[in-house]
Parts: structure tokens; C-alpha cells; sequence
């Protein structure tokens, strides 16, 4: 398993807020719903992507998909001065309007589909991901406030998306995750291929065929008692090749990459899971005790105090 499947399987889609807005300008919308990933395509007309704060707008066109990132807010409008009011705000339970009124039958057009016009030219599409945990982090930390990757061709993933977010078929919200899990795979592996994503180094290493092995097995098997020369072996290079090669690309020594991953694995698990913690420790190669230090002394925590965290 590579880095960046590792990390994905950590952000699934379940529940996924997916909505289809049909909109005739001026219009605006704003997302306060503080979801940590969320992605944005336009299958006609184009906009802005406004972020709060100093990142500058991003453009999108028809075709086009953006991912945006954290949970502070932003707005898509039709311009930049978005001098229209936002036709409704998405919050984490619910839309409401600008004043903070439940929207009503003149927003909303039907199943998941609000906007200001059902013959609108510009058809929105927007959908959001509740991505929590240390896993999750490592992902989020590699990516900037907004991405995009411009389609100049039809995306058929899109057009099913469009179509799937108007029914209400039995499983259709499990339908709608899958989807959503698709475009945001997609997205992702195409924009870390272009020249201006500057990838995190996990993601140029998955490359080489030696830093890459390494990582894969990482990732693969934590568990396993790994040293800088087992893993050497395995990639077929001397234990200095592989430290040095491994360090240029990742920006961490392997070692220390193998221990973060290990205890956010963990950490996960512990939050997650009712897994004891004598089990996760075995998944990650540590015994209970091992386990315990090694999270205080890299992140000052101990597995109570992670378990206590866990949802109800």
C-alpha cells in the first residue's frame, strides 16, 4: 500500500453532504459547515472560490475541480467582488440564510438541489468531508488552502455525480460516498502530478525504487521490527544508500518516519476504535508499555487520554 492510499483510506466518505446548485447571477453561497476537505466543480458556468482571510481567489471554470481545505470558512460566488448576498450559508446541521433563517421553498429546488433559478446557467456542485485524526493530518498538511485542476473535457465521474445527486434510489447515499471518495482520489493524484503542487516528500519518494520500497513496506507492515538495514535489504541498496536517498526525498530519516506513522496509527485507533491497547500496540510494533512512552515523549499524550477522547 503506498502513502497516499494509506492516508485516502483514512478520509472516507460516509454521511457525505453532497448538493447540486443551479444558479443564475449575480449569486453567491457560503460554507461554514467547517468540514476539513471540501470539493467544488462547476459542470457549467464559472465563479470564484473566495477563502476568508489572506489566500487570494481562485478561479473555476466548467469542468474544473477544487478541493478546499480546513474548516474556516469561504464562499463561491460569480465574481469576486461577490456583491450578491450569500443565497444561502452551509452550516455543519443545516442551511440557513444570511440572517440566519432556515432557507425556504424559494431556495430549495429539490432533492439536495437548492439555487435561485431551476433554468440556471451556472450548475454548482459541492460536497464535504468531516476528516478527523492524525492520519488524516498528514494529508491535509500537504495540501494548500484551495487546489484546483482544470478539465477542458467532459468528466463522465462528474456527470454521474450530477445525475445520482438528484435520485433518492435505496442506497443512494452510499452511492453518492463512492463518488465523492472517486473525485477526491482523482483529483488529488492528478494535481500532485502537476508542476505546481510542490507534493510532499512522501508523495515525490513514492518514485523512487528506493526510497518508494521503503515507504511501501512502511505502510504495508508496521508492525514489523524494522531497521534502516532490513528495510536496505529489501529495497536492494546499502543501509547508507537507503538512509540518504530515503531522507533527500521524505525529509525525515526512515526511522523517524516509521515511528510518526506508527503512533498516527495508533492514535487513531485508540480514538476510534474499541481495539484494546494491547492489540493496537501489536498492529504497530510496540508493546502496551513501548507504545505508552513513545506517545509521550513525540506527542506528550498517553492512550487514556486518547481513549477518553474517542466519540460516544
Amino acid at each position: 500500500m503506498d502513502p497516499l492510499t494509506s492516508l485516502l483510506n483514512e478520509v472516507r466518505s460516509c454521511g457525505a453532504l453532497f448538493g447540486r446548485n443551479l444558479l443564475e447571477p449575480p449569486w453567491s453561497v457560503r460554507f461554514a459547515d467547517r468540514g476539513a476537505l471540501t470539493l467544488v466543480t462547476l459542470l457549467s458556468g464559472d465563479g470564484w472560490i473566495l477563502p476568508d482571510g489572506d489566500a487570494a481567489p481562485v478561479r473555476i471554470g466548467p469542468g474544473d475541480v477544487a478541493i478546499v481545505t480546513g474548516p474556516e470558512p469561504f464562499s463561491i460566488a460569480d465574481d469576486t467582488g461577490a456583491a450578491a448576498p450569500p443565497l444561502f450559508v452551509v452550516h455543519p446541521d443545516r442551511c440557513t440564510t444570511a440572517d440566519g433563517r432556515d432557507i425556504g421553498e424559494d431556495v430549495i429546488l429539490g432533492l439536495r438541489t437548492c439555487g435561485n433559478c431551476e433554468d440556471g446557467r451556472t450548475v454548482l456542485l459541492t460536497a464535504s468531508y468531516q476528516a478527523t485524526g492524525r492520519v488524516s493530518e498528514r494529508l491535509l498538511g500537504a495540501l494548500p488552502r484551495v487546489l484546483l485542476v482544470p478539465h477542458d473535457a467532459p468528466d463522465p465521474v462528474l456527470e454521474l455525480a450530477a445525475v445520482e445527486t438528484g435520485r433518492d434510489a435505496p442506497g443512494q447515499q452510499a452511492v453518492l460516498d463512492r463518488l465523492l471518495d472517486l473525485l477526491l482520489l482523482s483529483t488529488l493524484r492528478e494535481w500532485f502530478a502537476r508542476p505546481e503542487a510542490g507534493p510532499a516528500g512522501w508523495y515525490r519518494a513514492l518514485g523512487d525504487p528506493v526510497a518508494g520500497r521503503a515507504l511501501r513496506l512502511i505502510h504495508d507492515r508496521p508492525e514489523h521490527p524494522w531497521t534502516v538495514e532490513a528495510l536496505a535489504a529489501e529495497a536492494g541498496v546499502s543501509r547508507a544508500t537507503l538512509a540518504r536517498r530515503f531522507t533527500a526525498l521524505v525529509g525525515r530519516p526512515p526511522m523517524a518516519y516509521l515511528t510518526d506513522w506508527r503512533l498516527a496509527v495508533a492514535a487513531d485507533l485508540l480514538a476510534r476504535t474499541d481495539a484494546t491497547v494491547a492489540s493496537i500496540a501489536r498492529r504497530v510494533g510496540y508493546t502496551p508499555f513501548a507504545l505508552s512512552a513513545a506517545l509521550k515523549r513525540v506527542h506528550d499524550t498517553r492512550p487514556a487520554a486518547l481513549r477518553a477522547a474517542r466519540p460516544r
